[in-house]
This record gives C-alpha cells, structure tokens and sequence, in this order.
C-alpha cells in the first residue's frame, strides 16, 4: 500500500521540557498555536503543516537538523532571529562565513543552524 497522493505531511519535534520549549516555537519563532492536549502542543509550520511538540521525559538532541524552513531572504531572517535572541551555530570545519552561513558548493543553497531550547538544530535555507 502507498500513501494517497493527497496525504499531507505532519513533523514531530521531540522536548524533554515542553513548558520550557512551547514558548521558543510560539513567541520566539513565530508559529501559530493550533492546540494542545496532554500528549503535545501542535503549532502550524506553514501551509497548514502540522508540528507536534512532544514531550518524551530524559529527550537529549541527536545533534542533526531535525526541521528546517526555506526562506526567500536568509540574511533578512537570521536578523529577524538574531533579534529574538537566536545564536546560529559555527561547525568547525564547515567553511562558513562569520555570520554563521554555509553555501554549497555549487553555490545553489545557502544554510544557517540554530538550536531550539532542548538542543534540537534547526535550519534555515535560501535556494539559488
């Protein structure tokens, strides 16, 4: 069996402290609050994307992007975060530049990471 092709995607994001995360996603990052209940806070990512926010007790941070945004304009949104108090990350060995930007190779992507309060990375990403 597949999918229906009109199936829509839903993403989960992992905290071991939602009362301590819910904030970050809300207020920090802007997303819309679409309900919560006893299991997770579910925001909208976009285009009525569903994100659960779940809280499993003893979480740690894989230390891979686990959720990433495509945004038109990188540097107009890393300010944006930088405002709201978001640090991006520098990975030794990754060539990015002082602003914490990485570009690919063929110069088609340019990526930034942050981490949300559990240590999560998130990306953002500004193609061509």
């Amino acid at each position: 069996m597949s999918l229906p092709a009109n199936s829509a995607p839903m993403t989960f994001v992992i905290t071991g402290n939602r009362a301590k995360s819910k904030p970050f996603y809300e207020t920090v990052l802007g997303l819309r609050l679409l309900g919560e209940d006893d299991h997770a806070a579910t925001f909208d990512l976009g285009n009525r994307t569903p994100m659960r926010l779940t809280q499993v007790m003893g979480h740690k941070a894989s230390g891979h992007t686990v959720l990433g945004w495509h945004v038109a304009d990188l540097h107009a949104a890393m300010h944006g975060l930088r405002a709201k108090g978001v640090t991006f990350k520098l990975y030794d060995g990754m060539g990015q530049d002082a602003d914490g930007v990485w570009a690919s190779p063929d110069g088609g992507a340019k990526l930034a990471w942050f981490t949300d309060p559990d240590g999560n990375v998130l990306s953002l990403t500004q193609f061509g």
